[in-house]
């Protein structure tokens, strides 16, 4: 099964002053993962010069937030100023982001994101968003922790067993990943079989569309790199004295002859990852790759 992460800056939220336009970026970012089925978003350091931890704080939290199933919010994050506008971020409507929350309409098989509460002598009760907690027996789970589970009895006793979220039928949301390395040792590191870098310089995607599409095709990790808002990638890498080409696979303008001076961070993300989707993840029977 492909993995596919994206990459962003930290410095994404650094040309936006107040919070409630930095949350609704982070909205957008958080959606166009969803919508195309992205596995991992990491958030790189990209300006040595400047405290970004901060910023990474926030867009981790945002992020994660956004990802959590709405039942489980209030069990997994304590009240924080980060979260002071986090009603505007949209909603996923993933998968595992149900709007059932009735135990009756719970199915055999079915996954569901779930806290474990506590321990009893059947097992550990586990809340899973309907009205009371299911059980899982014999299952040793950490009071407090978030955890994957599938319904193996539904009715009015509804129990249920850990489960690898990888093995969901369906997509099952994106983690979220603060990278301490820079660009240049992320891209270096050989943690992913395929790296491309978004970039307005870059060669357009239609001149190796078809050696992209090899790639893409037989990787199981695929890294997609985007720039801040102010500094491309090439400025980036320069701060490295690495040039962009030479730590990247590919590095590829996805929006040729654009119309405006510049296209932000939460644009690109959305323009590329519709390319990417409609050229290289969608094989010849129309299905998926990942």
């Amino acid at each position: 099964m492909k993995e596919l992460s994206i990459a962003i800056p930290a410095s994404v939220v650094s040309d936006t002053p107040h919070l409630r336009e930095k949350t609704s970026k982070i909205g957008m970012i958080g959606r166009a993962a969803a919508i195309f089925k992205v596995n991992a978003i990491i958030i790189y350091p990209d300006d040595p010069r400047a405290n970004q931890k901060k910023d990474m704080e926030l867009i981790d939290r945002l992020l994660t937030y956004m990802e959590t199933p709405q039942y489980l919010r209030k069990r997994l994050f304590e009240l924080s100023p980060d979260l002071q506008f986090a009603g505007i971020l949209p909603p996923l409507r993933t998968p595992h982001h149900p709007l059932n929350r009735s135990s009756k309409n719970l199915k055999i098989g079915e996954y569901r994101e779930g806290v474990a509460l506590s321990r009893t002598k059947e097992g550990t009760l586990v809340d899973i968003g309907v009205e009371q907690p299911a059980l899982a027996r014999n299952a040793g789970m950490s009071s407090g922790g978030r955890v994957t589970v599938r319904i193996v009895r539904a009715g009015q006793t509804v129990e249920v067993e850990p489960a690898d979220r990888n093995a969901a039928p369906s997509y099952w949301g994106y983690s979220v990943a603060v990278e301490k390395r820079s660009l240049g040792k992320m891209l270096k590191s050989g943690c992913f079989d395929v790296t491309i870098c978004t970039s307005k310089y870059g060669t357009p995607f239609t001149s190796f569309k078809e050696r992209l599409t090899d790639s893409w095709a037989s990787a199981s990790r695929v890294l997609v790199v985007f720039g801040a808002p102010t500094v491309g990638l090439n400025e980036v890498a320069a701060r490295e004295g690495l040039r962009l080409e030479e730590i990247a696979d590919f590095v590829v303008n996805t929006i040729p002859c654009q119309g405006t001076e510049t296209v932000r961070t939460e644009e690109a993300i959305f323009a590329s990852l519709a390319v990417f989707n409609v050229n290289l993840a969608m094989n010849k029977g129309g299905k998926s790759c990942h």
